[in-house]
């Protein structure tokens, strides 16, 4: 099995898949910025600060450098685990897709 080609494909299935799921990839990638932003006022971090919290938690990495200490900003990071777990999964699922069309368009030929 040349990897070269199989890597050629894979990648081409990639892209593929995320132009199809992209809208709902921009939505998600939007609401985590949107909740971290809202984050970042309630508990008075700076801007950055809360977009970066909102990407840390949401890949569910959580380095516990920043806490949120109100009950809604609380709230807020539970909605950010949420989003971020289905923004996994969707590119998760893009990406054995991809995998699977590739490996099966490489026996064929």
């Amino acid at each position: 099995m040349d990897s070269r080609r199989l890597r050629r494909r894979f990648m081409v299935g990639m892209r593929d898949g995320l132009g199809v799921v992209w809208p709902i990839l921009s939505v998600l990638l939007t609401l985590m910025v949107v909740l971290g932003i809202a984050i970042s006022f309630l508990e008075g971090w700076p801007l950055v600060d809360g977009i970066y919290f909102a990407f840390v938690s949401g890949l569910t990495i959580g380095y516990g450098d920043l806490v949120p200490k109100t009950l809604i900003s609380r709230t807020l990071a539970i909605c950010i685990g949420c989003t971020g777990i289905l923004l996994t999964g969707l590119v998760a699922a893009v990406g054995v897709h991809a995998l699977n069309t590739a490996l099966k368009e490489t026996r064929e030929t």
